[in-house]
């Protein structure tokens, strides 16, 4: 480490982060200086471009999108954890192959439940 104190390591860090800010705070300011600023009536509605709300946003949806969304979310992480797996595949053996099979086989058996409770079902 040398003959340095330890937070003297850290200055090229906080003078990075110190620029950073300044100059996003710079850039808001600047943009705010600048730019044109004449509302009317239409812009100053709920939504800017003017249009009128049709409906209310509090609307119930069917179950079902729900649940594809919770299995992408649950495949999504099941590819996260293949990654490091398939990485490592070479170090852990046939006890890692039986591990991922494993889990695979418990995430389709998830997905053969929702499958046969007709949640997927497209009618």
């Amino acid at each position: 480490m040398g003959s340095e104190a330890v937070p003297l390591n850290y200055v090229p860090i906080v003078i990075f982060a110190v620029l950073g800010a300044a100059f996003g705070l710079g850039s808001l300011l600047l943009g705010l200086a600048l730019r044109p600023h004449r509302p009317y009536r239409a812009k100053l509605l709920p939504y800017e471009s003017g249009s009128p709300l049709f409906s209310d946003a509090r609307i119930q949806f069917p179950m079902r999108y729900y649940i594809i969304a919770m299995l992408f979310v649950i495949f999504d992480i099941e590819i996260v954890f293949m990654f490091p797996w398939a990485v490592a595949f070479k170090d852990l053996g046939l006890l890692g192959l039986i591990e991922m099979g494993m889990f695979i086989a418990i995430l389709v058996v998830g997905f053969w439940y929702v499958w046969k409770k007709g949640a997927l079902d497209w009618d």
